[in-house]
């Protein structure tokens, strides 16, 4: 019998390779996002290797999570996996020069959208007692750098979040895993930067970077080892990114 994952964002990036290679695996595939012509585009792709459902959703909104998640037709509502992959960072500005308005939209999808979508798939997933939780944390939620301050934030809290999830779930068999890729080459910059091509391609020049098929490979992996294993946290960088010596400044 196949399997049932639900990926969010999955319009580019982790999300879209994550696609890819559950459906060619043969799982029942859940693809939302917020750009419909990609979606229908991954639904055509996708649809002659397994069975795809997809569906523009805005994360941030609680209700349209609730309720995306109610009217999921009968052949996709038992959610085996449920990967938190949407996600962004705005901006690479200073605390005192951000916008607060980048602000806003990173903590309301990175956190409040990976909470609205965790609650309501997580009753079904105990009531069964059976399931696994994936969420895409990143290297910045563990080592700051300059200009990270609040991207940087939410993700210390997705890993800590996942955490105290699996406390939660301590005497069931619901497995939660926080998935913390490095620097990789995907849409990240060029949303970062707003659409400015010349600064994100400079973020990736001359560094062979992590794929997104790589990652995508990786929690393929996570969720497919025995039940009872559970991996509570990878991190996972480009062979040529490493940790930084720490910073001084001299004047």
């Amino acid at each position: 019998m196949s399997k049932t994952i639900l990926i969010t964002g999955a319009t580019s990036g982790f999300g879209s390779a994550c696609a890819e290679i559950f459906s060619h695996n043969k799982w029942n595939v859940i693809l939302t996002g917020r750009r419909k012509e990609r979606l229908e585009n991954l639904e055509k792709k996708l649809g002659k290797f397994s069975n795809v459902y997809t569906s523009e959703l805005d994360v941030r909104n609680s209700s349209s999570v609730e309720k995306f998640i109610t009217d999921l037709p009968q052949g996709f509502r038992d959610i085996d996996v449920l990967v938190n992959n949407a996600g962004l960072a705005l901006g690479l500005d200073p605390v005192y020069e951000a916008n607060l308005d980048d602000w806003d939209v990173m903590v309301d999808t990175n956190i409040k959208g990976l909470l609205y979508c965790t609650k309501s798939v997580l009753k079904t997933m105990v009531k069964k007692n059976s399931g696994h939780i994936v969420n895409i944390g990143s290297t910045a939620g563990n080592w700051p750098y300059p200009g990270g301050n609040v991207y940087g934030a939410t993700k210390s809290f997705v890993q800590q979040f996942s955490r105290n999830l699996r406390a939660d779930l301590l005497g069931t068999k619901v497995r939660v895993t926080n998935i913390e890729p490095g620097m990789a080459e995907t849409e990240f910059s060029l949303v970062r930067f707003k659409g400015d091509k010349k600064k994100a391609e400079k973020v990736y020049e001359n560094a062979d970077l992590l794929q997104p098929e790589d990652v995508a490979e990786i929690i393929y992996w996570v969720v497919n080892t025995p039940e009872r294993v559970n991996i509570n946290t990878l991190e996972v960088m480009a062979t040529c990114q490493a940790w930084g010596t720490l910073q001084v400044h001299q004047s």
